[in-house]
């Protein structure tokens, strides 16, 4: 997320309340997951097993829950909770705005595009041409849809990302500022959930087709032209290279990449990133080669314990 406008460092320690290591005037450009940071933006840390990752990362101001050695050309932002302060930029940069019509004066809604009764359209949301939204779909704040789409009824995109603090009085959410985008001629199931980047975007591009019952995590990014069937579940922060598919109740972990032409059967669990080209199914998923390996290495362990139970015998 970009701040409307350029902020100091001292600027931005006022707001939040805490101390610094850096010039007062040191440019601040915006905040971001140490996964999208560029230059100017703030990354916050909490746990010593991540600081040379945040410290070392394209961010140049670290909100940080201990005084250590400033990276050169780099600033602190010191705070005994950057992850409650981290929410508190949000709430000031990009503070929730409740809505008070069904779709929001602040949308643009592009040439024959057509949405359908009961469709909930929000603030700054930009549909493109040519598009339909069926009923019942939620289209949160600042959603960025292109040409040619189709969302078909009682999908919602940009809810929160599912991204909690675990502390003694329950989970506390990282409040969520970013986007979904849909690139042009993106098809959407029934029943879909899209859930906004935390700071940056989650994406879906170009001439992707996504079944009924899919859910996509925060920050994960669709690639071109890929199929996805329903039941899907992908977490936050994966890439989905281009023309890639994933059959029906596929589940996919955070954080890793699924490699371009990647083909995933049904049922798969996808724990590692997987290299592209290839063919993929089971729990934990691999290629289909070693698979069919271990699964007749598996069918031969019974032979195994009779020819042993013999030997012993003798």
């Amino acid at each position: 997320m970009k701040f409307p406008q350029p902020h100091t460092l001292k600027d931005i320690a006022q707001l939040i309340d805490c101390t610094f290591v850096g010039d007062d005037d040191f440019s601040v450009l915006g905040m971001n997951e140490i996964h999208v940071v560029e230059p100017g933006d703030i990354v916050f840390v909490d746990h010593p097993k991540y600081y040379d990752k945040a410290l070392d990362s394209a961010a140049t101001i670290i909100l940080i829950n201990k005084e250590v050695t400033c990276p050169p050309g780099k600033a602190l932002l010191i705070s005994d909770d950057p992850f409650r302060d981290f929410n508190k930029l949000t709430n000031h940069f990009k503070p929730f705005q409740s809505a008070n019509s069904q779709i929001s004066s602040s949308a643009t809604i592009g040439e024959n595009s057509i949405i359908q009764p009961n469709s909930f359209i929000g603030h700054n949301v930009v549909i493109g041409d040519n598009c339909v939204i069926h009923s019942n779909v939620s289209i949160y704040d600042d959603a960025v849809i292109g040409n040619h789409v189709t969302i078909h009824a009682g999908s919602v995109l940009g809810g929160n990302a599912f991204y909690y603090k675990n502390r003694p009085e329950g989970f506390d959410r990282l409040k969520s500022s970013g986007r979904v985008v849909l690139e042009d001629h993106v098809d959407i199931g029934a029943g879909c959930t899209i859930d906004r980047g935390v700071t940056a975007d989650t994406r879906i591009k170009e001439g992707t087709k996504i079944d009924n019952l899919v859910q996509i995590g925060h920050d994960t990014v669709i690639g071109k032209k890929c199929l996805i069937a329903s039941q899907v579940g992908i977490a936050g922060c994966v890439i989905v290279e281009d023309e890639v598919t994933i059959w029906g109740q596929v589940g996919i972990t955070s954080g890793i990449t699924i490699g371009k032409k990647a083909v995933i059967s049904a049922k798969a669990g996808v724990s590692k990133s997987l290299e592209g080209g290839k063919s993929y199914f089971g729990i934990p998923a691999d290629d289909f080669r070693s698979k069919y390996k271990e699964i007749a290495s598996i069918r031969k362990i019974p032979e195994i314990l009779d020819k042993l139970k013999e030997q012993d015998k003798k």
